[in-house]
């Protein structure tokens, strides 16, 4: 983790705070796969870190490691095809207000009145200090320069680690609440960032950290009484109206430290219900045990067929 660390400080400087969410026509009734997954290639004179691609293309680094195995998140080489994972199953919730996915690292925007989902990545909670999750609340109130007053549990963890926090952080570009701020709840809220690291990564305190672009489009755009809903699904399973089965699978969030901090894959919640989606006589049973334990992030067409790999389109970079 100390290398992600650096890479923060690195990203930081590099990557342009003018990022949006990715817009989706909502699909018809009965469906709930959007979009299609694009390659990048990592120009031959890169010096950028993989977060500074996933910025550019409204993605977390989570998403954009989950995508590309392998890849070198400090340095992509030059040549690198890049998986962006813009397709996705929608979760199965009332398409209304905020979808946070904690699994995925996601906030799903719906519009009252139009026709489309905006999607934002985000990072979350630590470790034990989860966000909260299977939680339906609202937007109680909004702030332009939110200030920061850290738990004194907060404090106490920094001090162990030999840092010192303030008890109270004013307004201003160098909070770590950013410039906007959605309260929900009591004790959480939607936020920026005084950096762009950490969006797809646990680091927050609990709350919900977006790139400030992001937040700002929230901000401006989100009502006050806006209903939230937080869930928690590292598996998303849908069946289109043309009879094919998809699943998407995400690295599951990690309950403890000493989990977090193991190599060893987390058990994935297989329910009685989430297993029978996934049988059945058009169910190909290698593909799905393939997405399972690949966890790519993306959806992976799971009935049988010609097509069993995300949709993906070509673009240069």
């Amino acid at each position: 983790m100390g290398r992600i660390k650096k890479l923060g400080f690195i990203t930081a400087l590099l990557v342009s705070q003018n990022v949006l969410a990715v817009s989706y026509p909502l699909p018809p009734e009965g469906s709930r796969l959007v979009g299609s997954a694009q390659t990048i290639v990592v120009p031959h004179d890169n010096k950028l870190p993989l977060e500074a691609f996933a910025a550019q293309h409204g993605q977390g680094l989570s998403n954009m490691l989950e995508a590309n195995p392998g890849v070198d998140p400090f340095l992509p080489k030059a040549g690198t095809q890049l998986v962006v994972p813009q397709q996705l199953i929608l979760p199965p919730t009332v398409r209304e207000g905020i979808v946070v996915n904690v699994a995925e690292m996601r906030l799903y925007y719906y519009p009252k009145g139009s026709n489309t989902v905006e999607i934002f990545p985000i990072g979350i909670g630590e470790a034990g200090r989860e966000t909260p999750r299977n939680w339906v609340t609202a937007v109680e109130r909004k702030q332009d320069g939110p200030t920061w007053s850290p738990t004194p549990n907060t404090r106490r963890a920094y001090a162990k680690e030999g840092k010192t926090l303030p008890a109270f952080v004013p307004a201003g570009p160098d909070n770590p609440m950013g410039l906007y701020a959605l309260y929900i709840g009591r004790l959480y809220a939607i936020h920026g960032t005084n950096s762009n690291f950490g969006i797809g990564l646990r680091v927050s305190q609990g709350c919900i950290r977006l790139r400030n672009a992001d937040i700002k489009y929230l901000f401006d755009n989100v009502p006050v009484g806006t209903r939230v809903q937080l869930i928690d699904q590292p598996v998303k399973v849908t069946t289109e109206p043309d009879g094919s089965r998809w699943v998407e699978v995400h690295e599951p969030l990690s309950r403890n430290r000493a989990e977090f901090e193991s190599s060893n894959k987390v058990p994935l919640p297989m329910t009685a219900g989430l297993r029978a989606q996934l049988n059945g006589a058009d169910v190909d049973a290698v593909k799905v045990d393939g997405a399972l334990e690949r966890r790519s992030g993306m959806p992976v067409k799971v009935s049988w067929g010609a097509l069993n790999t995300p949709l993906v389109s070509t673009s240069g970079q």
